[in-house]
């Protein structure tokens, strides 16, 4: 079937809406979703800009929200009508997968950024020539077909419009503190950077009882909002120097926990600089850039730990639903984060999340829908 995507021809082009673009047939285990919308995530920006290549020409997007239209005679957890959000695909069968870590599944980097589907057929076609998929997914659409692992079920009184984005900034930014740092009780963190992904971190840091939550940025207006979300403290570290802030917040001792979402060289230093003897900072921006770490003094000596996390360590299945109850109990309101953008603003929202203007735009596909219908 032809549907209208956004597509991006080559390197560092901008967004150009299409109505050629031709849907791959579904599988036995597919979904057809109606995207209602998607939020505009900066692994998009990494995309389009050829930071990280999948390949062009490609259609972008992978915090998607939709009602399922058709679903193929396999799929047994969705029916038509069901409204979804959509993260990444896990074969579900691999060592990992069974041991319940979808995010190190074996066949991850296949699966969701080789720019075809699972099984290595074409997700989009234009005029008979291959267009890259992202993430099994590809919500800059107006129509989708996924497989039944890239769904999580929603309920219908739910804005679908505001969902998106837990499929992953938000998942991946709150996962890295509740299912990968886990800290307990009285323990205090950092979060370096305080866009989406920073902000629900320090959210889940707020969650898991840290009575330190330090957030830290160099734009007024997002440490404010920061605050209003449950930061303890802000830092602007334009005006002062974040480590010796920090430590002077923690009498001394430095965060238990960092988090950085900045990908910036100094600032993922930083990090290391701000942890108390003991302390672990998570690293997860997607960037091109490479750190210098003193192995002796700081991983050694003062017993300092790194990690990288995928996607918060998380299973969407389980995570996405956890996410909506906090927020339904107003522990997570990540909805003060996002602003609206029409389909055809997608070059507009996107300049807009690279400067910082908006922390997450989210493009509304479908105008006319209407939440709780």
């Amino acid at each position: 079937m032809k549907i209208k995507a956004a597509v991006v021809d080559k390197k560092g082009a901008d967004f150009e809406i299409r109505d050629d673009v031709e849907l791959a047939p579904m599988g036995p285990d597919d979904l057809q979703v109606h995207m209602v919308a998607s939020g505009i995530c900066h692994s998009d920006e990494a995309l389009r800009i050829g930071d990280a290549v999948i390949g062009y020409p490609i259609v972008l997007g992978h915090e998607g929200s939709g009602i399922v239209e058709k679903v193929g005679p396999e799929v047994t957890q969705f029916k038509p009508g069901d409204h979804v959000v959509m993260s990444f695909y896990a074969c579900g069968n691999c060592k990992n997968c069974l041991r319940g870590i979808p995010t190190q599944c074996l066949n991850y980097a296949h699966n969701n950024l080789s720019g075809t589907r699972p099984d290595g057929s074409a997700h989009f076609t234009e005029n008979g020539k291959p267009v890259a998929d992202m993430f099994d997914q590809s919500s800059f659409t107006t129509t989708t077909v996924v497989r039944e692992r890239n769904a999580v079920k929603v309920d219908k009184d739910l804005d679908l419009r505001k969902l998106g984005p837990l499929g992953c900034g938000y998942v991946t930014g709150s996962g890295t503190v509740l299912n990968t740092l886990k800290p307990k009780p009285g323990d205090t963190i950092a979060v370096t950077g305080t866009g989406a992904v920073g902000l629900a971190a320090m959210m889940a840091g707020k969650i898991s009882g840290c009575t330190k939550v330090i957030a830290i940025d160099i734009v007024d207006s997002r440490l404010a909002l920061a605050k209003e979300l449950g930061a303890t403290d802000i830092i602007n570290s334009k005006n002062e120097d974040p480590v010796e802030a920090v430590k002077k917040l923690t009498g001394g001792l430095g965060v238990n926990w960092a988090v950085d979402t900045t990908g910036v060289k100094a600032i993922m230093e930083d990090t290391i600089q701000m942890l108390a003897q003991g302390g672990t900072t998570a690293t997860i921006a997607v960037t091109p850039h490479h750190i210098d770490v003193d192995t002796w003094n700081d991983l050694c000596v003062n017993d300092k730990k790194i990690v990288g996390v995928n996607m918060g360590d998380s299973i969407p299945q389980i995570d996405v639903p956890r996410l909506i109850e906090f927020y339904k109990q107003g522990m997570f309101d990540f909805d003060k984060t996002e602003k609206f953008y029409s389909f055809d603003q997608i070059n507009e929202a996107n300049a807009d999340s690279r400067s910082g203007k908006t922390i997450k735009p989210v493009l509304i596909i479908d105008k006319d829908y209407v939440p709780g219908n």
